[in-house]
C-alpha cells in the first residue's frame, strides 16, 4: 500500500466514528460474563489495581496503536483525570485526538476536518474516570493471570455493544495497554510505554477548537 491509499484508509477509519477509535484482537478470546459473575471474579487484589489507577491523575507517555485492519501508528499521549486525554500521533498521520471532559474530537490537519462526540458516550469515559467501580454492572470480566490482571468494561445503556479492555501489570498496577472493541466487533489497542506520572499538564494541551469546529460545519 503506498502512502496516499494509506493515508485514504486512515481517513476511512477515522470517519466511521469512535467506537473503533483506540484498540488487537486481545478482547477476542475473554468470555463475558454476567454482571453477577464479573463481580464473583473481582477480587480485592482487582480493585487494587483498579483504585491505583484511577488515583494516578495525570500521566503522559509513548504509544503504539493498532488498528481493526493491522494498521500500525504511534505518538505521545496525556491524560488528566478525570476526563481529559490527547493523542498526538507522528508524522505522516495528520491525527489528533482530544477530550477535554466533556467532548472527544478526531481532527484531521490535513484535510482541516473535525468529528466531535460526547465523552459519556465512549468507553472512553470509564478510562478516563474518577474511579473505577469493579463491583457495578459495566464489569464484563475480571481476568487473572501471574503476569497480567485483565478487566473489561462497558455499559450497554451508554455505549451499547462497546466495551473497553485494560491491561495491568500485577506487580506494579502499571496500566499496559487498553483496548476498544465497538458494537461490529472491530478491536483498536493502543499499548503505551515511558510512561511519567504525577506530571503538570497545562489546561491548553486539552483545548478543544470548538470555534473552528462550528465554523467548519456551517461551511
Amino acid at each position: 500500500m503506498n502512502r496516499s491509499e494509506k493515508g485514504r484508509a486512515t481517513a476511512s477509519f477515522t470517519r466511521r466514528g469512535f467506537s473503533c477509535l483506540l484498540a488487537f484482537t486481545f478482547a477476542a478470546g475473554l468470555s463475558v460474563l454476567s454482571p453477577v459473575e464479573a463481580f464473583a471474579q473481582a477480587s480485592g487484589t482487582a480493585q487494587k489495581i483498579a483504585d491505583h489507577f484511577a488515583s494516578v491523575k495525570t500521566m503522559m507517555g509513548e504509544f503504539v496503536q493498532f488498528g481493526p485492519r493491522g494498521e500500525q501508528t504511534g505518538g505521545k499521549f496525556y491524560i488528566d483525570r478525570p476526563g481529559r486525554i490527547r493523542f498526538n500521533y507522528e508524522d505522516p498521520s495528520p491525527m489528533r485526538v482530544i477530550a477535554d471532559g466533556k467532548s472527544v474530537v478526531i481532527g484531521n490537519r490535513k484535510l482541516k476536518t473535525w468529528d466531535i462526540y460526547p465523552l459519556s458516550k465512549t468507553p472512553l469515559n470509564l478510562l478516563l474516570g474518577n474511579k473505577i467501580d469493579l463491583s457495578g454492572k459495566m464489569v464484563r470480566n475480571v481476568k487473572e493471570e501471574a503476569d497480567l490482571t485483565t478487566i473489561v468494561l462497558g455499559d450497554k445503556g451508554m455505549f451499547g455493544d462497546s466495551t473497553i479492555t485494560m491491561m495491568f501489570d500485577p506487580k506494579t498496577y502499571d496500566l499496559r495497554q487498553w483496548t476498544i472493541t465497538d458494537a461490529q466487533g472491530k478491536d483498536t489497542s493502543v499499548m503505551i510505554f515511558n510512561v511519567k506520572t504525577g506530571v503538570s499538564l497545562d489546561d491548553k494541551v486539552f483545548a478543544i477548537p470548538y470555534d473552528e469546529i462550528r465554523n467548519r460545519g456551517a461551511n
